[in-house]
């Protein structure tokens, strides 16, 4: 294993910021990305410092992608200020090297200057590479290029122990990290492979009316990576109802063929799958097709009224916003008191995004339309390129990412969770796997033996010896 630490004992040891080379200088700062970046890393040591022995280890930011709520601590956090920005690009090696808190929104405004974007970019602009890394991103590439940390080449972490480890695949702390949500450390520095775009991206709405039909093209798709003839670089897909079930092929294209749709601004993404059957987009608007709708649930907010959204600026339609307009419901309790007074019954949140192989997708959405009954639903097929442990789908196998937000009304016994427990059994029994970004219900030796406990535990002992970092169990289930 290459690590700056190789035992134990040297993990313990207090050490200084792993210090990088340094090349191009801003000729604003005089700095070079480098140089930033090694002061960043200094200010996050120093802070962990700071962080009275005991006191749980947590990051000093504001923002949060994440749907399950976490215990209130006092403790001061991880000062990752500075460390949310684009170190360098090279585009001639087609890499770049990026700091763990940048933003993918940031992250492709430096790339696209290139020609080009990392190999799977998430759907949401303020997702970090680190948080998609230590997460589970996907989108409409993962078809072909897997999940983002499949096209990493390379991290500095920096561990339980407050060192920064260098780590690179196949060694126990790379292969373990993906899914691990902070609880073996977080990423300072990621190096990912580019991959080159032109300037559109020409898109085909394929509607199916049968479930075995949609499930046999998506296989074919994902295999030949072509339909009827024409290469598919992109492939997601939304189930508005049953029988009404589309595909969207996207294929990268240097010329447009039509005038660029715009759904940043009046017209509506997911509306267009169903009313039209071509479409062309930028590249950097395709990247952000459902960013300013946030898929679909901006409609809670009023922000698909034709009226309102006349008055809502455009740079305030987007996903971190309707996030924290989510924090102010969930604490003042704003559509509880609604349903309250209105006589309707207690809201359960589903807000889940799950895997299960290509083949059973018709079994799960059949269950899932009687069972849970909400629509639409997001598909992105993926196939995984590797072994990962704490997330264990089987390499080289086609799954179908099928995603859900929203609230169904079920009653006092809501505070259960009926439908969350009812939709982890599902999806298990079906062989496929669950996200944990959102809320889990799991018992200990379930949640072991789904994402590989045993090894978790045994590489978080090994780089987080005075267990400083919350494990996992504890912030997916127990939301500590």
């Amino acid at each position: 294993m290459q690590s700056a630490l190789a035992t134990v004992s040297e993990l313990t040891k207090k050490s200084k910021p792993k210090i990088h080379r340094e090349r191009k200088v801003d000729q604003v700062t005089g700095e070079t990305g480098w140089e930033r970046h090694n002061e960043a890393v200094e200010r996050l040591t120093d802070s962990f410092a700071k962080i009275p022995d005991g006191a749980p280890v947590r990051l000093a930011k504001r923002t949060t992608n994440l749907f399950r709520a976490r215990a209130a601590t006092s403790a001061p956090g991880l000062d990752v200020s500075g460390l949310g920005g684009v170190i360098e690009v090279d585009a001639a090696a087609g890499t770049a090297d990026v700091q763990g808190m940048c933003t993918y929104e940031d992250l492709v405004d430096a790339t696209l200057a290139y020609g080009m974007i990392p190999y799977v970019v998430p759907q949401l602009r303020t997702i970090t590479l680190g948080g998609a890394v230590t997460g589970m991103g996907i989108e409409a590439t993962s078809f072909r290029n897997g999940l983002p940390h499949e096209s990493v080449l390379e991290m500095d972490i920096f561990t339980g122990a407050g060192e920064i480890v260098t780590t690179k695949p196949g060694e126990d702390l790379f292969d373990t990290f993906p899914n691990s949500y902070g609880s073996l450390g977080y990423a300072t520095r990621i190096k990912i492979k580019l991959e080159k775009v032109p300037g559109y991206v020409a898109l085909r709405h394929v509607r199916f009316d049968d479930l075995g039909l949609l499930t046999k093209t998506i296989a074919q798709i994902t295999e030949t990576r072509t339909y009827e003839g024409v290469q598919v670089d992109g492939l997601d897909g939304v189930a508005f109802e049953p029988a009404e079930y589309y595909l969207t092929l996207a294929t990268w294209t240097e010329k447009a063929t039509r005038t660029p749709s715009d759904y940043g601004g009046q017209q509506i993404y997911y509306r267009s799958i169903q009313e039209r059957q071509t479409d062309v987009l930028t590249t950097y608007d395709y990247l952000w097709r459902w960013d300013t709708d946030w898929f679909w649930c901006s409609g809670a907010f009023g922000a698909q009224n034709k009226y309102v959204r006349r008055l809502w600026p455009r740079r305030l339609r987007r996903s971190d916003v309707y996030m924290k307009l989510i924090g102010l419901d969930r604490r003042f309790g704003i559509a509880d008191k609604l349903d309250a007074r209105a006589g309707r019954l207690l809201r359960e949140r589903v807000i889940q995004d799950i895997e299960v192989p290509v083949e059973n997708l018709p079994a799960f959405l059949e269950w899932f339309d009687a069972e849970i009954g909400m629509r639409p639903v997001w598909l992105c097929p993926l196939v995984s390129h590797g072994a990962w442990p704490t997330y264990p789908l089987e390499a080289g196998k086609t799954y179908v990412n099928v995603g859900f937000w929203g609230t169904v009304h079920v009653g006092p016994s809501a505070v259960n969770a009926p439908k969350n427990r009812a939709i982890e059994d599902q999806v298990h029994e079906l062989g496929g796997h669950k996200s944990l970004y959102s809320e889990a219900f799991y018992d200990k030796d379930v949640f072991d033996a789904l994402y590989d406990g045993d090894n978790l535990a045994a590489v978080k002992a090994r780089y987080d010896p005075g267990n400083r970092l919350t494990d996992l169990y504890s912030k997916a289930v127990k939301r500590l």
